[in-house]
């Protein structure tokens, strides 16, 4: 296994669910026995909410992806055929930027070797690893990223935090504008001087109410993609970043910003599950996901449930 994968901290083997029967088997009783060079997509965890603290957020996304992955490998592999290989975590690095270059780091090394990621926060700062990765695999016109969330995450903090990991994407040019999705915003959660800040760029931006505007809720991002990469979505690779902020409270109230207003669940596995049936999406991340105010699991367990569609649907490279 490659040399950058040491800053990685191994699961607990008790995370790994055993139900014991051969006839019922479970996540947690095959995903660790997968060698890396044989997996199709690997799972990767960042649990740190450094970022999320700098932007004034409320603490307790460090504990997210083993809580995440308790419920993952609770579930049984009823229709997944692709190979999964957990990697284990990144342990927070002294800093925050140390930290975020060692999860580029891997990202990148993952996306080299043909794989697909699922990544789990961790606040959404964790985003710029994830991108940055992205453009230096692939160059930064030839990739589009879609984030969905109740807020724009183009504040002007300093330090970088979670709510201006965007902004320091764009302006860093690690994306081009025009391939950049805002998917799920509410208005008003939305500074109107960050709307037109991204309006002004060309970033693509549809709400909550543009998404309940039709049928089904992937339909507005399925048309946005049709008519601007009508020509060039097939050869652009894809990334997806769910901040869980963008599911309402009382599906998922262990959020960072819960909000009465949001997706329901359904809609939210059917966004997961868009992104997962494109051939050319290569990572596919969950942030924002808060253990201390969830209720009986539900917003784990809607990551894990999301997680397992990813597996399910997931296409070869």
């Amino acid at each position: 296994m490659n040399d950058t994968f040491k800053a990685l901290q191994p699961i607990d083997e008790n995370i790994f669910y055993k139900k014991k029967d051969r006839n019922d088997i479970r996540l947690g009783e095959i995903v660790p026995h997968t060698r890396y060079d044989d997996a199709s997509i690997v799972i990767v965890g960042c649990p740190q909410d450094e970022g999320v603290k700098i932007s004034g957020g409320r603490e307790g996304s460090a504990l997210a992806p083993d809580e995440i992955r308790k419920q993952f490998y609770q579930l049984t592999p009823f229709g997944i055929s692709t190979k999964i290989c957990d990697l284990g975590n990144v342990t927070f690095n002294n800093s925050l930027p140390d930290t975020l270059d060692s999860l580029k780091q891997i990202v990148e090394t993952v996306l080299k070797d043909g794989k697909k990621l699922i990544i789990l926060g961790g606040g959404n700062d964790i985003s710029y690893s994830s991108c940055k990765a992205m453009a230096e695999t692939f160059g930064a016109e030839n990739w589009m990223g879609v984030n969905t969330g109740s807020k724009f995450a183009v504040r002007l903090d300093e330090p970088n935090g979670s709510e201006s990991v965007y902004r320091r994407i764009l302006e860093e040019n690690l994306i081009r504008p025009r391939n950049l999705y805002e998917i799920g915003y509410q208005s008003h959660f939305t500074s109107p001087v960050y709307y037109r800040y991204l309006q002004d760029l060309g970033v693509n931006l549809s709400s909550l109410e543009q998404i309940r505007s039709r049928e089904t809720a992937d339909l507005e991002l399925r048309e946005m993609m049709r008519q601007k990469f009508v020509h060039h979505s097939k050869t652009l690779t894809t990334f997806f970043g769910f901040s869980l902020s963008v599911v309402r409270s009382a599906d998922a109230p262990g959020t960072n910003s819960p909000s009465p207003l949001g997706l329901r669940a359904g809609e939210f596995i059917i966004l997961v599950k868009y992104a997962a049936s494109l051939s050319n999406t290569k990572i596919i991340q969950f942030t924002d996901v808060n253990p201390n105010f969830d209720v009986d699991e539900r917003t784990t367990k809607l990551v894990a449930i999301a997680m397992h569609r990813c597996c399910s649907l997931a296409k070869s490279s």
